[in-house]
């Protein structure tokens, strides 16, 4: 059989099968698929799937539009079926879990719960990230400045540097996040909110820097231009005045020894994790505690 040419794009389905959210097999889907550049999966999400009826649709969907499938499913019974389904139309499946489930089993020495959405268990975690998400919405861009006081994290950058999506993506794990846009005000420059000067130096909340590339900022605010329908030439997306925005931002980074990430290349995930490690730096007190 000839091998596949490595530079020929490829689409695929992928059936992600959930008795709960299913956000377990979209994580892990699109890290296992990222590490194959010319291969282009086509997601379909099937999930609370835990009904006779709900796992008939489902099996439908896969014989219309077959690839691979990948699941997460408690009930043993409707594994069978689904794996049964599959094997007979010669459709690769993968429980995503069973490794990793039957090795702390082992090392534990204690059986697999069989509980649908167990991680979901409504414990302090779960209220601390929706607590999270309320500060976020409450103080993004710029918002009841005030209430920063209380922050984990506070985002500064100028306009297009992600800190709206990385602010949620943080507070969904628990960290109290709100950002602050960054734009000149004249000749001296950026100005900071006075709240800045009243945090904690130790308790207090990490301040992080979001920069870009020039080009990489004008291509999102030309990008977002034309998603409002807005006409005509502007300072906004002017690439001069962009690198002065730029320059003056990591100046005030650096001025002030705020911690400073490049987010030009990194997807969100990335510019998060990097956050949380420079947050465990700043707060290991705080960030033990979130282990207890």
């Amino acid at each position: 059989m000839a091998e596949r040419n490595p530079n020929i794009s490829t689409c695929f389905h992928v059936h992600l099968v959930s008795d709960s959210t299913g956000e377990t097999l979209v994580g892990m889907m699109k890290a296992s698929t990222a590490q194959f550049r010319n291969a282009t999966a086509l997601e379909h999400l099937h999930t609370l799937v835990r009904s006779e009826a709900q796992l008939t649709r489902t099996l439908d969907a896969i014989e219309s539009k077959p690839g691979v499938v990948l699941y997460t499913l408690v009930d043993p019974a409707k594994r069978k079926t689904l794996e049964t389904f599959c094997a007979e139309r010669h459709i690769p499946t993968v429980s995503i879990l069973d490794p990793t489930l039957s090795m702390l089993g082992r090392y534990l020495g204690v059986s697999v719960t069989s509980e649908v959405g167990a991680q979901r268990t409504l414990d302090d975690a779960y209220y601390r990230r929706i607590g999270a998400l309320d500060f976020a919405m409450a103080h993004d861009d710029g918002q009841q400045m005030d209430g920063l006081i209380d922050a984990d994290l506070i985002l500064l950058g100028v306009s297009r540097t992600s800190k709206t999506p990385t602010s949620i993506y943080l507070a969904n794990r628990g960290y109290k996040t709100g950002n602050i846009p960054l734009v000149p005000t004249g000749p001296d420059g950026i100005v900071l909110p006075p709240i800045i000067d009243r945090l904690p130096k130790d308790t207090g909340p990490l301040v992080v820097g979001l920069f870009a590339s020039p080009d990489r900022i004008v291509e999102i605010r030309q990008n977002r231009l034309k998603g409002l329908s807005a006409t005509g030439r502007s300072g906004y997306t002017d690439e001069e005045l962009v690198r002065d925005e730029l320059r003056s931002a990591k100046r005030l980074f650096s001025r002030r020894g705020f911690p400073v990430i490049d987010v030009s290349r990194r997807s969100i995930e990335e510019t998060a994790a990097q956050i949380i490690n420079l947050y465990k730096m700043h707060r290991p007190d705080a960030a033990m505690r979130r282990k207890m």
